[in-house]
């Protein structure tokens, strides 16, 4: 077995850790190493439970959402202290703020580090002055890691065209990947009268929410029999929140079944038909990679992440962003396919899902990457 490594990984949240980078840890524990995770705390901390020997470092500075400079700086103080503390031999940073403050603490101490983009959110999709702060932060981080590895060929394409970071230290990965033993294909559909449409993600208008709810009244109209259902939850602190009022009155209306935020989501595909995702830009979408892998039809955007997830009429359909009767013509195209069908284009989604985007394959593929840096120079 190879030296033993002390790694740390560093996100904005423990929810992240637990939803997203469990494969990672199964992975580098089982090569021996020894990691740290430095994280904001909540209630997902139960991870520890299946991974006693990882130790968790609360972050106390972190805010996900805030624009402040001065608590900015504060974060780069505590992650530089901290890093300095541990001495590790290499740092994974997830999510913006890690990546840039992370990065530069690392680099100032001489320790390799690597970041994570696993997808650009609300500052890279709206124009202006945090577009253009988030923009130049990431370039000064782009001289301070190692490597960058993305979670889809777009935003690896828009950080070099950008010159935000050089081609040999870009690579992508597809997403985070999803545990196909877990996300299990049954049953796989039942032949009925209704057909039911799910919505799986926070409640943002970037997730396109609204989109999704305009789309489902002029189906619903159309087609009585079409069910739509809405799973998340309020993202009060993202400035793309929906607004509680105008989504109650969508409630209200009838025209979506609001199911509030469901953590165990098997339930919820087993019995839905086909699972929508009509976001304005994505990492690796991973509600969608849990509706391939329990072998649902997707319906989804023609944007960077979820264009990677669907081949347009086998698996699903594709639609440009934002058009709410492209959207609407959609649906009406799969209620309108035979069952079998639709049947098979869940079958093709599981075995891209497996072929593709198993957390196993997403995980060594990580690893491949991180070795020459684990085993090679620290400078």
């Amino acid at each position: 077995m190879s030296k033993r490594k002390k790694i740390i990984l560093v996100a904005n949240s423990t929810w992240n850790i637990y939803n997203f980078r469990l494969n990672i840890i199964r992975k580098l524990i089982s090569e021996g190493h020894q990691l740290v995770v430095i994280a904001p705390v909540d209630e997902y901390l139960e991870y520890k439970e299946k991974f006693p020997d990882v130790k968790h470092i609360p972050m106390k500075t972190m805010g996900r959402d805030s624009t402040n400079p001065f608590r900015d700086f504060l974060l780069f103080v505590e992650l530089y202290r901290k890093y300095k503390w541990l001495k590790p031999d290499l740092i994974l940073h997830y999510t913006n703020k890690p990546n840039i403050y992370g990065g530069l603490a690392a680099k100032l101490l001489g320790i390799s580090s690597v970041a994570f983009v696993t997808g650009l959110g609300y500052s890279f999709i709206h124009k202006g002055f945090l577009n253009f702060i988030v923009r130049k932060l990431y370039r000064l981080s782009g001289k301070t890691h190692k490597k960058f590895i993305f979670e889809n060929e777009d935003d690896l394409r828009l950080f070099i065209d950008e010159k935000i970071v050089k081609n040999q230290k870009a690579v992508s990965v597809k997403g985070c990947g999803v545990d196909t033993s877990y996300y299990l294909p049954y049953p796989n559909g039942i032949a009925k009268d209704k057909i039911t449409f799910t919505f799986i993600g926070r409640l943002l208008y970037d997730k396109g929410i609204r989109e999704f709810m305009d789309a489902a009244k002029i189906t619903k109209k159309k087609y009585p029999i079409s069910s739509f259902e809405v799973i998340g939850e309020f993202d009060t602190n993202n400035p793309s929140n929906i607004d509680k009022e105008y989504f109650v009155d969508w409630v209200d209306s009838g025209i979506i079944d609001y199911k509030g935020f469901v953590r165990d989501i098997r339930p919820v595909l087993r019995q839905t038909d086909c699972v929508v995702l009509p976001s304005y830009r994505e990492g690796m979408p991973r509600t969608i990679l849990e509706g391939m892998s329990m072998g649902k039809a997707i319906i989804t955007t023609d944007v960077p992440g979820c264009r990677e997830t669907v081949e347009n009429n086998i698996n699903g359909y594709i639609v440009p962003s934002k058009d709410v009767h492209a959207l609407a013509n959609a649906f009406e195209k799969m209620i309108l396919l035979p069952y079998k069908q639709r049947k098979r284009m869940g079958e093709a989604g599981r075995k891209m899902a497996e072929e593709f985007f198993d957390d196993k394959l997403i995980a060594e593929n990580i690893v491949s990457i991180l070795n020459p840096l684990l085993h090679g120079s620290k400078a």
